[in-house]
This record gives structure tokens, C-alpha cells and sequence, in this order.
């Protein structure tokens, strides 16, 4: 029988523990009640397990121009008005692709024409889907860019790698969606 009476967050600043709360688990395959138990848990702790359970169902977005840090489109992504992005690593893409910087602005166009070109280096971000329709309207999806799915090189991952879920593969890869066109000028 597990028993949780109290979490202690001392990662986050809190060094006492919070009063418990029931918590009951869902029920279990098993065909008898047995394995259904009510846990005391604080409410600290219903907060980050509703988190962990937020994250678990987070896409992946690879990130490589004017989103990345440091760039000017990078507050968008910090901003929870528009959703929830948390970084994850560093990666580059395991196919070459092109990466054409050009226009007025100097925008950064990944075409979508795998095989050619470079490794493209970006950043992995974990986004909910509020997020995620953000960017799909901020990247001018379907008609500017086309949200894609694209197969990242993991060079650096944030957090725990054992994980379940969310987390590079055993070869170091995972994919990731990634905003590219496949509708461009020719003298781009």
C-alpha cells in the first residue's frame, strides 16, 4: 500500500508540508476493487500532478528562426496568454534541409525538401494545444507555413531521459512538429 502524506518541494522553495487531501486513483484493470486506494496528498502536490498529467499530452515544436531565444519572436512563447511552451532541449534535424533567409525582413524559411541542404539547428519546445493553435495563426498556417512533422537529433534534453513520455528516444531522436513551406518563391 503506497501512502503519501505529505510533499515536500524543496526544488521549489517550499521546505514544510502541506496539509493532505484524499486522492482517489482510478481503478485498475484487475477485476477486483482491491487495488483502489484513497492517498493523502497535499494540494501543492494535486498541482503538480495535474501538471505532469498537462505535460504528458504536450507536442513537441521545433523551433529554428525568430522563434528560438534571443530572437525577436521569442516573447510569444513566454507568453501565457497564448498558451503554455516549456523548453526541452536543443536539436538538429536528422534530415538536411534547406534554411533560406531572405525577403524584406530577413525571415528565416525552412523549405520543406528533405535531403537537401543542411542540418537545420533549433530548439525543442513542449506546447499545449492552446499554444499550438497560436502559432499555427502566428506562422500563417496553412498559408505562409505548413505545420509538419519532422524527425530531430536530440543534442541536449532538459530534465529526467527515463521519463515516459515526451522524452527522446533510445537513439536520441523524437519528432517534432516543425513550421516550413513547401510554397515558395523560386528565387528564394
Amino acid at each position: 500500500m503506497l501512502v503519501m502524506s505529505s510533499c515536500t518541494l524543496g526544488l521549489l522553495g517550499v521546505r514544510q508540508p502541506l496539509a493532505p487531501q484524499k486522492l482517489a486513483l482510478p481503478k485498475s484493470p484487475a477485476p477486483s476493487d482491491r487495488h483502489q486506494k484513497a492517498l493523502p496528498v497535499s494540494p501543492t502536490c494535486l498541482l503538480l500532478f495535474s501538471l505532469a498529467a498537462s505535460l504528458a499530452h504536450m507536442a513537441h515544436v521545433f523551433v529554428y528562426g525568430t522563434l528560438k531565444t534571443g530572437q525577436p519572436n521569442h516573447k510569444v512563447l513566454l507568453d501565457g496568454a497564448n498558451g503554455r511552451a516549456a523548453f526541452r532541449g536543443q536539436g538538429r534535424t536528422l534530415e538536411p534541409h534547406p534554411l533560406v533567409i531572405a525577403g524584406e525582413h530577413n525571415i528565416p524559411w525552412l523549405l520543406d525538401l528533405p535531403g537537401r541542404g543542411l542540418r537545420v539547428l533549433g530548439e525543442i519546445y513542449a506546447v499545449d494545444e492552446q499554444m499550438l493553435r497560436f502559432l499555427d495563426e502566428f506562422e500563417g498556417c496553412p498559408d505562409m507555413y505548413q505545420r509538419t512533422r519532422v524527425q530531430i537529433a536530440v543534442l541536449e534534453w532538459e530534465g529526467a531521459r527515463s521519463a515516459p513520455e515526451g522524452t527522446p528516444v533510445a537513439d536520441g531522436t523524437l519528432q517534432c512538429f516543425v513550421y516550413s513551406t513547401a510554397t515558395y518563391s523560386p528565387e528564394l
